[in-house]
């Protein structure tokens, strides 16, 4: 395999010739005048200075605190004998050396009142000075300007270098690598997605033994794509194949790629794969591959050719992969229904594997996971747990560990308790508590309506069991009727959608039953009704239009999709989707109206129960209501034209 030598780091930029000859220039100076002058110059004693000036010898003298420095009329020779113990050195001529300045120490302490009128007398110029500055003054006050010039200049290379080489890097891919010796996550990390596990088991045997597949002309797969729902685990999988595997693992996220330039991110495309044979075997993981993967000419939007540039070559690399480059692309996305086509035709993007919520074994497994480093109560029931998170992802699983261990810590437990799990999920499912203080007649509503929920779903065989009512605000609510599924589902019958309808619409009907007035509190049950009733008739086939489908966009709203897409039916048949909804929704109602009626003494025990209690849970449920006698909402047909 050849290998590609990566680009040259480009060189920080030099200094101009003219900036360093005036730096050179201000070091001599300094230097120059910082050095001490070096002058032939004779040490005097004070009784010979004052013989000197007596004989008219002294030109001019500098008194400086206790020196006095001066110059000879006439260059005198003189030497310092040394000698006896005891005895004051005097001056001996010397032929060899003739000094012209002088230099003798003035007695400051005692004061020589005859100086100056014996200098004046003589007529000797002389000169006052200060005494001279410490020697770090001078080397503060010549020295700091050149050390701040200095400094300005370094960093202004600095920057210009820094800059120089950003704009050179501007088209370098940026994706982070894991190398193959830090900590990494493996399969053992990895729980509730067995099945996705075992298809990437191949790639990880592919990287490992990659000789066994190439002596017999086997082509492993250039690029696997994992598609399921947000927190569901897809990095963390594929993370977890380079973990197994070993090899270096590159992390971008699509949107990465494209900047306002046109053909950065192509180029970043090509560099990133470039690192990538480099160090072969190697993953390339692009996370969110739809924000550069999205279908081509759609005409929806404007078009954007940095983005399109970027597919091709995306497009181009998966085509040019040698049959020996042991480089693997993952991708993960939660739409793939907005992918451009061409990029997953096989040989790009030969398998796609489903990475989805995960069942009850799977939850627990993940709570086991998530709860590894947690100091747990041993009354702490990881499956009851499981059975209670229906519908929850990874990313929500390991969430709501979180919160129970900051529950605990903040009610000071030693250890995390199941208590703290279930306020854990209240919180997750229901929302925060509020202190809201609500009057009499507020509060007999609010009872009244979750009442209505409860007796609904406790009646009805198709709905799904009650675990918890509270009448205490949580979140915007000002009540909650919590439901848990029995097991999980993955297919609707139309008689558990009409059990969600009447469950939706209790609310409403017992206010009226009970209050006889309505309130704006079931504005969230009508319009979540209506979604749902909606979506029935136009996805699902099961109004009086029969088996058809006339809204494949899940994403929009069911008010909103008309406006922003257009729509492909008639206003006839809108019509008639319009009757069907009013006609469910109406029957639907009607019957949880009677339901309620017929049902009126548990009705109002159970609204007086939460006015004392405010929460009430399953067993306490069964105390109030008996065991569940059920009583199904006659079942709608659907409207004839």
């Amino acid at each position: 395999m050849n290998e590609s030598k990566p680009p040259k780091t480009p060189e920080a930029p030099h200094i101009s010739l003219f900036w360093w000859i005036v730096l050179i220039g201000l070091l001599i100076w300094n230097f120059w005048s910082l050095w001490p002058k070096s002058q032939p110059q004779v040490d005097l004693p004070y009784s010979a200075f004052i013989e000197q000036i007596t004989k008219d010898n002294v030109k001019s003298v500098k008194i400086q605190g206790g020196d006095i420095t001066g110059v000879f009329i006439k260059p005198i020779t003189w030497t310092t004998a040394t000698p006896a113990s005891g005895i004051v050195p005097q001056p001996t001529p010397n032929p060899n050396t003739k000094y012209a300045d002088f230099h003798t120490t003035y007695p400051e302490t005692v004061g020589d009142t005859t100086l100056l009128p014996l200098l004046d007398s003589h007529n000797v110029e002389i000169n006052v000075t200060p005494p001279p500055s410490p020697w770090f003054a001078i080397l503060l006050t010549n020295g700091l300007p050149l050390l701040l010039l200095v400094g300005v200049m370094i960093w202004m290379g600095r920057g210009a270098a820094k800059n120089q080489a950003g704009v050179f890097n501007f088209s370098r891919s940026k994706a982070r690598q894991y190398d193959a010796l830090t900590p990494s996550v493996t399969f053992k990390d990895v729980a509730g997605e067995d099945e996705a596990k075992q298809e990437l088991e191949e790639v990880v045997d592919f990287l490992s033994h990659p000789e066994k597949y190439h002596s017999i002309g086997a082509r492993v797969p250039r690029g696997v794509l994992l598609v399921g729902p947000p927190g569901t685990g897809k990095t963390l999988l594929a993370r977890a194949v380079a973990g197994e595997a070993g090899v270096p693992f590159y992390h971008i996220s699509a949107s990465e790629f494209v900047e306002m330039f046109v053909g950065v991110g192509a180029s970043r495309v090509r560099d990133l794969f470039e690192k990538a044979k480099a160090s072969a075997p190697a993953i390339v993981f692009i996370d969110e591959l739809d924000a550069v993967g999205r279908r081509r000419g759609a005409g929806l939007g404007a078009v954007n050719d940095e983005r399109e540039q970027t597919l091709n070559q995306l497009l181009v690399e998966l085509d040019g992969f040698d049959d020996r480059h042991e480089v693997i692309l993952v991708a993960a996305t939660n739409r793939p229904d907005v992918l451009d086509p061409a990029l997953l035709r096989p040989g790009r993007f030969d398998r796609q594997i489903t990475v989805g919520l995960p069942d009850r074994r799977g939850r627990e497994g993940v709570l086991r996971i998530h709860t590894r480093n947690l100091q747990l109560e041993e009354t702490v029931n990881l499956s009851l747990l499981a059975a209670s998170t229906t519908g929850f992802s990874g990313a929500d699983l390991a969430n709501l560990c979180n919160e129970a261990a900051l529950i605990a810590a903040r009610n000071n437990h030693q250890s995390v308790e199941m208590t703290d799990f279930e306020e854990a999920l209240d919180r997750i499912l229901l929302g925060a508590a509020r202190t809201v203080l609500l009057n009499d007649h507020d509060r007999k509503v609010v009872a009244y309506h979750e009442a209505g929920h409860a007796l609904v779903a406790w009646l009805n065989p198709a709905a799904d069991p009650v675990h918890k009512i509270t009448i205490m605000p949580r979140g915007q609510a000002l009540g909650v009727t919590e439901q848990v599924p029995g097991e999980d589902r993955y297919n609707y019958s139309r008689e558990y959608l009409l059990a969600r309808l009447s469950v939706m619409l209790g609310g409403r009907a017992a206010e009226e039953t009970a209050i006889g007035d309505i309130t704006t509190g079931a504005e969230n049950d009508l319009v979540e009704a209506t979604r749902l009733t909606r979506r029935m008739i136009t996805r699902w086939g099961m109004g009086s239009l029969g088996p058809v489908a006339l809204s494949a966009d899940d994403s929009q709203p069911f008010l909103g999709y008309e406006l922003s897409q257009g729509r492909d039916y008639s206003e006839q048949t809108a019509a008639q989707i319009d009757q069907d909804v009013q006609h469910i929704l109406e029957d639907r109602y009607e019957g949880v109206k009677d339901l309620l009626t017929r049902n009126r003494g548990q009705l109002d025990k159970l609204a007086q129960a939460l006015l004392r209690d405010e929460t009430i849970g399953q067993e306490d449920l069964i105390k109030i209501l008996g065991e569940r006698k059920l009583e199904a909402v006659p079942v709608v047909q659907p409207q004839t034209t």
